[in-house]
């Protein structure tokens, strides 16, 4: 395979032999928003790099109720579907195309092999596994010492540095990935809208907070 995207660019700091490799054994596949890229339990076969677009990582329960973990961006991997790889395991999270999305995915045998050949693979593997750490170390910090006034704005403010200030999110979705209820999310958005941190649309909203 043959990619024009910028694999230097986006994955800085591994070796040139990497890259080609990268480009020869990896393959692009486009998502259309709101697809599901993982499910729980499914077998996993490839690891999943993110190229364009943005990719949401949560938890579902035996009800279906979901919990948000966090986003996965251009320049990041999947974490889980690295050690799932490794281990041969299956998922045991969700991951869904929150937009269009890009990834490049590299198959099991090729995995396995960069871990040992490649001091930079290795390097990298790690680091992503430590900022998915430090995610949900941060996530778990806020359920258990914030409350959701706090955290939603947390939440918006994310969201806005990952979608820009325009969010087609509603107060339903958001009560989801809060684990919180629609009502008390949208009672808190309309405080929000009078303190003017926001302009409520149907189904979206403008964020204006300096």
């Amino acid at each position: 395979m043959q990619t024009s995207y910028p694999l230097r660019q986006l994955f800085p700091g591994l070796e040139e032999a990497l890259y080609e490799e990268m480009e020869q054994q990896g393959e692009i596949r486009q998502i259309p928003a709101g697809t599901a890229m993982l499910r729980k339990g499914q077998t996993i076969r490839s690891t999943m790099l993110i190229l364009e677009g943005v990719v949401k990582l949560y938890q579902e329960d035996e009800d279906g109720h979901e919990f948000f973990m966090y986003d996965i961006e251009p320049g990041e991997a999947c974490a889980v579907s690295m050690v799932c790889t490794y281990q041969q395991e299956n998922s045991q999270v969700m991951a869904r195309a929150l937009t269009d999305v890009t990834v490049l995915t590299i198959p099991i045998p090729y995995m396995d092999e960069w871990l040992g050949k490649y001091k930079s693979w290795h390097y990298f593997v790690i680091r992503t596994w430590r900022a998915r750490y430090e995610e949900l170390l941060r996530t778990i910090n806020d359920i258990a010492f914030r409350n959701m006034d706090e955290r939603l704005l947390l939440y918006i403010e994310g969201q806005v540095k990952t979608m820009g200030r325009h969010l087609k999110l509603t107060h339903q979705e958001m009560a989801t990935d809060l684990n919180s209820s629609r009502e008390v999310i949208s009672r808190l958005m309309k405080k929000m809208e009078k303190n003017g941190w926001v302009i409520l649309h149907r189904n979206s909203f403008e964020w204006v907070k300096a």
